[in-house]
């Protein structure tokens, strides 16, 4: 028996135009995630990284079929539209102003969906054992505009994670932090992740944030979007200094650059250092 939770068989993403004609941004593509790891997709702005990203957890666009062609599998049954065990994480962290820390991670329970599947009791221990765990606690009672950016990305990262899901989304969570936070948020991750085990999948444009936190790296050309390269880093996480600016990381690093120059995306790599 298989043990892949997302399977993606020949996807194709077009979209009609003014001009009648479609235009063809995911072409082909084949990929699938057989357990808990972290996996990194890059490309260049536009190419259509969200949209896939988005489409193994299947979050679907009102009136736009999705995937054109091909089929997305999860835990083998083929999912067509949002999938009860995949959350998603924004750059743009969508907490709700008028809730505190602790209501804001606690909100999917007053969705019938997760106040079927659990307790009520149980939903406010691991609101709180997160508010620990993301560094919080001591800001329970406070309100997103009392809070740094990178706090609001642990409110919304805490919120993902109370739900325990199978499958993780991340849209460029960490883009619009500062360097020093950002390595905070890429070493939280990484922690909460093996507390934590699910599929994370997360789009960024960082080529360093892929190789210090990534278990895989799916590196996307431009459009019409196929998968350019992917391939695994082995190296035990939290990754060390020593590795990050040694020989085998500056190769990985060339080697994506390498595809995001042929793919034009010079404008669109960032390298943190």
């Amino acid at each position: 028996m298989s043990n892949t939770l997302i399977e993606a068989t020949h996807i194709v993403q077009e979209y009609s135009q003014p001009n009648g004609k479609a235009l063809r941004v995911l072409d082909d593509i084949n990929l699938r995630f057989d357990g808990p790891s972290i996996n990194m997709l890059l490309g260049p702005s536009g190419c259509g990284k969200s949209t896939l990203m988005k489409m193994l957890g299947g979050v679907r666009p009102w009136n736009v079929k999705t995937p054109t062609s091909g089929e997305v599998k999860i835990d083998g049954q083929r999912c067509d539209g949002p999938h009860p065990d995949a959350v998603m994480v924004f750059q743009q962290y969508a907490n709700r102003p008028d809730l505190t820390v602790r209501e804001n991670i606690m909100y999917p329970f007053r969705f019938k969906e997760w106040s079927r599947r659990v307790a009520s009791e149980e939903a406010s221990q691991r609101v709180d054992q997160l508010l620990q765990e993301v560094g919080l606690a001591d800001k329970r009672d406070q309100y997103p505009a009392q809070l740094s950016g990178g706090q609001n990305q642990r409110v919304a990262l805490a919120r993902a994670l109370v739900l325990r899901p199978k499958i993780l989304l991340m849209d460029e969570p960490f883009g619009a932090l500062d360097t020093q936070t950002r390595a905070e948020m890429q070493g939280l991750v990484i922690r909460l992740h093996a507390q934590y085990p699910c599929v994370v999948v997360s789009v960024t444009h960082d080529v360093s944030e892929a190789l210090a936190i990534g278990n895989r790296v799916i590196v996307l050309s431009t459009q019409p979007a196929r998968v350019a390269d992917d391939f695994q880093i082995h190296v035990p996480q939290p990754r060390q200094a020593a590795w990050l600016d040694g020989a085998e990381a500056r190769v990985l690093h060339e080697r994506v650059l390498s595809h995001l120059r042929a793919a034009g995306a010079r404008g669109n790599i960032r390298v943190t250092v």
